[in-house]
């Protein structure tokens, strides 16, 4: 009987995702909860503060934001110059949609000075973070919101959720967002319209490598907005909408919980500092993050010895300097002193003199594989050191996930290692031959192992044919001990015989 056959199983297809989950992410640009009943006292004072600031519209207006529209702009979408404006132009149902700094500003009521800056030194994002009594490492270029108390935190979340360009990593701040957070706690200019914009910038010259041409449909539910001011006649379907996610109370109780877990705040909680706790609060002058004549705590010498940590130490002997900024103090401006220009390198005060010849000094080098750039805003910044001059696609990485991986790719490799040696030693080994002892005497016979081994060489001299000895077949290995009674056995046979013959 012949065996049956056994059938295969059909080879399961990879089902292809649907292109609103590659194309978009529902938890960016999404809609933020403020707790509009005030159930949680503890979100309290900074629910109330952002119901109150400009960012208000911005992070809670919900609209219905439809795909296809949405999908239209950004596949034809491109950066057009006029008269000096620079802006972003794409075609939806045959109509051009625009979108300037401008436009977001008047849409989304940002309340944007048109001359300011959209981005902050770093040394004062360094400061401020010190002030809000983070725990992480200020000088990161990720910032995790869990390192912050509730409020602060809660802040942080609501503008990464609603107005940064993410679309994974929802724990993390970059520096750009974190000068917009540094700006709205420190009152000062920041312009918002300006920031989206060149992310969105960033976006048509970034894509996934999933979506091939395609780029990741970025800001929707502000896009809409756009496109229901400039054409609110466009075609709209019921059956076209794009998913977008809006914070509910339930999030908020998961949020007060991780933040409890995750920070000790002091009991009771410390006031909001700055335009956070007061509403006539005055932006601190240049790069300060704190006034001369703040009470607060005076975190300039921390801020000092986490520079040094991180940059190193400047030796201040070899320049004596008689700026106006002095020691510090309280006034916060470390990044206009003479040892925080030179530790951290990133503003741009310097407190040598103009005859020294050597201004690239080592006390002024960055760490071993870092080094200061100036990147298009004027920010003096640090990165890590380029393979390729011309990889254009360079973002500047983190120094303590670079180190963290470094370890763990080393402990791998130890244990890998010692797997190795383990699974060597246990192979069978080739036996190797012992060199061969000294001559021993004999105790019975009186003959020396030596003299043994040639007595049965040499033959009797007698007429009669001498007896044959077998002997065992060799064997790979022979040991001393074991060739040591195999001797005594061959001479023992051969003198019994020459005793009898001589009988």
């Amino acid at each position: 009987m012949a065996p049956k056959e056994k059938k295969r199983k059909a080879a399961t297809k990879k089902t292809e995702k649907p292109e609103e989950q590659v194309m978009s992410e529902k938890r960016h640009n999404m809609i933020a909860y403020l707790d509009p009943e005030e159930k949680f006292t503890e979100l309290e004072e900074i629910t109330q503060w952002i119901r109150e600031s400009r960012i208000n519209k911005a992070v809670t207006f919900s609209t219905p934001v439809y795909k296809s529209l949405i999908k239209a702009f950004w596949n034809s979408a491109s950066v057009v110059v006029v008269d000096g404006t620079e802006f972003i132009q794409g075609k939806v149902n045959e109509v051009n949609v625009n979108v300037s700094p401008d436009i977001l500003n008047t849409v989304l009521e940002l309340q944007d000075d048109p001359n300011a800056p959209y981005s902050i030194p770093i040394m004062c994002t360094c400061g401020c973070l010190l002030r809000m009594k983070s725990t992480g490492d200020i000088f990161s270029s990720q910032i995790n919101k869990g390192d912050l108390p509730m409020r602060y935190k809660f802040l942080l979340h609501v503008l990464i959720q609603c107005l940064s360009n993410r679309r994974a990593g929802y724990e993390n701040s970059d520096n750009d967002l974190m000068g917009l957070m540094v700006a709205l706690v420190l009152n000062k200019p920041f312009s918002i319209s300006k920031y989206i914009l060149d992310n969105m910038k960033e976006n048509m010259t970034r894509t996934d490598g999933r979506t091939t041409r395609n780029k990741f449909w970025m800001y929707p539910r502000f896009l809409q907005m756009i496109m229901n001011v400039q054409h609110p006649d466009l075609l709209k379907a019921d059956d076209d909408i794009l998913k977008i996610d809006t914070m509910i109370e339930h999030s908020l109780k998961i949020f007060k919980g991780l933040a409890t877990k995750r920070y000790k705040e002091s009991d009771p909680p410390r006031r909001l500092i700055c335009a956070l706790g007061k509403t006539d609060y005055i932006a601190p002058e240049d790069d300060k993050w704190r006034h001369n004549d703040s009470q607060s705590d005076d975190e300039e010498p921390e801020l000092k010895k986490k520079t040094e940590q991180k940059f190193g130490r400047k030796d201040l002997d070899s320049s004596d300097s008689d700026d106006e900024g002095g020691d510090g103090g309280d006034a916060g401006a470390l990044g206009a002193s003479t040892a925080g220009a030179s530790a951290a390198g990133t503003v741009g005060a310097s407190s040598a003199s103009d005859d020294e010849e050597d201004t690239e000094s080592d006390d002024n080098q960055s760490e071993t594989g870092y080094e200061f750039y100036v990147d298009e805003r004027g920010v003096r910044q640090v990165r890590k050191i380029r393979r390729e001059d011309d990889d254009d696609e360079y973002v500047p990485s983190d120094t303590k996930a670079e180190r963290l991986k470094e370890k763990q790719t080393a402990a791998r490799r130890k244990k890998k290692a010692r797997k190795n040696i383990g699974s060597s030693s246990a192979q069978q080994s080739v036996p190797q031959q012992e060199p061969t002892q000294e001559a021993e005497m004999n105790p019975n016979l009186g003959f020396t192992t030596d003299e043994a081994v040639d007595m049965v060489a040499s033959p009797p001299r007698s007429s009669e044919p001498t007896p044959v000895v077998t002997s065992a077949p060799k064997t790979p290995t022979v040991t001393p001990q074991e060739l040591a009674p195999s001797i005594a056995s061959t001479i023992c046979a051969t003198t019994s015989q020459l005793t009898s013959e001589r009988r």
